[in-house]
C-alpha cells in the first residue's frame, strides 16, 4: 500500500515567504495603508487615477520592502561607504550640471531625470552607522566631529539646491545616529536651550525681524517668508499664508468625529491646497475628526515604537544605530508634515508616510522599512 502524502495547506506554503516580515510592524503598516487609501479615494476623487496610482505605489513599496528584507545587515554595511560616496558625487554633479526648475537645481539628467538627494536619506544613516561600528569600543570626541563633517557635507549641498525639506530629513537621520552612538547630554542640552531661546526671541520680535529690509543670514528670501508667515499667517491670507490658514480651518472644522467620508467641504471645494500630497492630513482630519487623527497618530506611534524595540534588540552596533535612526526618521516625516499642516511648523515639502501621494517617497520608505525588517530577521536568526 502506498503511503498517503499530505498536501501542505496554503498557509504552510505562504508562511515561509511572509516570515521575512516583522508581524507587528507589518500590521501597523497595513493600518496606515488602509487609512491612506481611504482618504486618497476622497481627497483625490476628482484627480483621475490618483487613487489607483496610490495603491500601485503602495504595492511597489511593499515589494521593495520585501526584497530589502532579504538582504542581511552585513551586506548593507559593505554598501555604506560606496553608496555615500556615490550619493555625494551625484550631489556635486547636480550643483554643477543639474536641471533647474522653478529656481531650484535638484535634479540630474543621466538619460532619465533623477533627484540624487533621495539617495542620501538612506546613505547618510548607513554611512554614520558604519563609521561608529568601526570605532566601537574606542569612541572619542574627534570621532563625533568626523561624523558631523560627514553629515554636514551632503546637508550643505542639499540646502544649496535649495531643498529644505529633504535637507531636514537627511540632517535628522544623521543626528539620530550620532545621538544613539552616545553623544554626551552635556553637548546636547546647551544646543537645545539655545534653540529654545532663539525661537522665543524670534516670536517676541516677529514684527521687527520680518520687515522687508531685514536680511536673514543663511536663509533665502522665500524661506524667510515661510517662517514669518508661520508666525502670523494673517499678514498674507490670500498668498503665502493661504496654505496654513486653510489647513487649520479644515482641521478645526472636523471637530471630534469629522464631517464624514467624502463630506469634507474644504477638501471637495478645493480650498485645501495640495490636498493629496503635502496637506492630505488636513483633508483626513476634516472628514474623520479628532478621533480619526488620534487613530492615525497611534498607528504611527506603534510603528515607530516597534522600530525602536527592534533597534534595542539588534545584534550589532551597526544594525542598532541604523534601526534607531530609521525609526526616528519615520517620526520626523510624520511630525513635520502634521506640524506644518497644523500651523506649528513652517511649510516644507515633506510627505506623510503611506498617506500622501508620491511614488519616489513610497520607494524610499519601502527601502528603509525593509532594512528594519532585515534587522529584525537577523536578530531572530541569531537567537535560534
Amino acid at each position: 500500500m502506498s503511503a498517503i502524502v499530505e498536501q501542505p495547506t496554503l498557509w504552510r506554503r505562504v508562511r515561509p515567504v511572509l516570515a521575512v516580515f516583522d508581524g507587528a510592524m507589518a500590521g501597523g503598516l497595513l493600518l496606515l495603508c488602509a487609512i491612506g487609501l481611504t482618504i486618497m479615494y476622497s481627497a483625490g476623487f476628482d484627480h483621475g487615477t490618483r487613487f489607483v496610482d496610490h495603491a500601485r505605489n503602495m504595492t511597489l513599496g511593499f515589494i521593495v520592502m520585501f526584497v530589502m528584507a532579504q538582504v542581511p545587515p552585513q551586506k548593507l554595511m559593505r554598501l555604506a561607504v560606496p553608496l555615500y560616496v556615490f550619493g555625494v558625487a551625484l550631489l556635486v554633479a547636480t550643483a554643477l550640471f543639474g536641471v533647474t526648475k522653478k529656481g531650484a537645481t535638484r535634479w540630474l539628467n543621466v538619460g532619465i531625470v533623477i533627484q540624487p538627494s533621495e539617495i542620501l536619506k538612506l546613505a547618510m544613516p548607513l554611512m554614520l552607522a558604519w563609521w561608529f561600528q568601526k570605532r566601537e569600543g574606542q569612541l572619542r570626541m574627534p570621532d563625533f566631529l568626523i561624523a558631523g563633517l560627514l553629515l554636514l557635507l551632503p546637508v550643505g549641498l542639499v540646502v544649496k539646491q535649495p531643498d529644505l525639506g529633504t535637507a531636514i530629513l537627511i540632517l535628522s537621520a544623521g543626528l539620530y545616529v550620532i545621538f544613539f552612538a552616545g553623544l554626551s547630554w552635556k553637548l546636547i542640552v546647551p544646543v537645545l536651550l539655545a534653540a529654545v531661546v532663539a525661537l522665543a526671541a524670534m516670536v517676541i520680535s516677529a514684527d521687527r525681524i520680518c520687515e522687508p529690509d531685514v536680511v536673514w543670514p543663511l536663509l533665502r528670501e522665500y524661506q524667510k517668508h515661510r517662517v514669518c508667515t508661520l508666525l502670523d499667517p494673517s499678514t498674507d491670507p490670500l498668498g503665502k499664508g493661504f496654505h496654513i490658514i486653510q489647513g487649520m480651518i479644515a482641521i478645526g472644522s472636523g471637530g471630534l468625529t469629522g464631517k464624514g467620508f467624502m463630506n469634507g467641504t474644504q477638501t471637495h471645494l478645493e480650498f485645501i491646497p495640495e490636498r493629496t500630497t503635502d496637506f492630505i492630513f488636513a483633508a483626513y482630519a476634516e472628514e474623520f475628526g479628532l478621533l480619526g487623527a488620534a487613530l492615525l497618530m497611534v498607528a504611527f506611534a506603534f510603528v515607530i515604537l516597534r522600530g525602536l524595540l527592534i533597534a534595542s534588540q539588534a545584534p550589532t552596533v551597526f544594525s542598532r544605530l541604523l534601526a534607531g535612526a530609521i525609526s526616528l526618521s519615520f517620526f520626523t516625516y510624520a511630525f513635520v508634515n502634521m506640524g506644518m499642516v497644523s500651523g506649528i511648523l513652517p511649510v516644507v515639502g515633506i510627505p506623510l508616510p503611506f498617506i500622501s501621494y508620491g511614488g519616489t517617497a513610497m520607494v524610499t520608505l519601502g527601502l528603509a522599512l525593509g532594512i528594519l525588517m532585515s534587522i529584525a530577521r537577523s536578530r531572530g536568526l541569531m537567537q535560534r
